[in-house]
């Protein structure tokens, strides 16, 4: 599932792509990708890493600000919770690592959980 943010940024590459009058391939050819490339931005289902944004904004004339133009800062937030099972304890992969964290030494199982928070941006 595209998360929320890619889809945005990948319709606003397609809005100004078009704005200008330039083709998916015209476009993929001036940034040194496919054409395929493209059109997974453009859908949201690949990410367009900072560097590629960069590229892509320099072609189509705008700053990479202009990709997140509009971008709902609650949506980002949503999207967020969204990945996460509604009923924790119901859900067989949370359970798993729930049973492999607690088999863990208590020691090293703190430096896990410490990693954990700053993978994912709790900490």
């Amino acid at each position: 599932m595209a998360h929320p943010v890619d889809v945005h940024v990948g319709k606003r590459v397609r809005h100004r792509r078009w704005l200008v009058g330039m083709t998916q391939q015209q476009l993929a050819e001036k940034v040194g990708i496919k054409f395929q490339q493209i059109q997974k931005y453009e859908t949201g289902a690949n990410r367009v890493s900072a560097s590629r944004l960069w590229d892509i904004s320099e072609v189509l004339d705008v700053p990479v600000s202009f990709f997140f133009e509009g971008l709902d800062v609650d949506q980002a937030a949503v999207a967020k919770e969204e990945r996460m099972p509604s009923d924790l304890m119901g859900d067989k992969e949370a359970m798993e690592l729930i049973r492999s964290y607690y088999s863990i030494p208590e020691n090293q199982r703190k430096r896990l959980f410490d990693l954990a928070r700053v993978l994912s941006d709790v900490a």
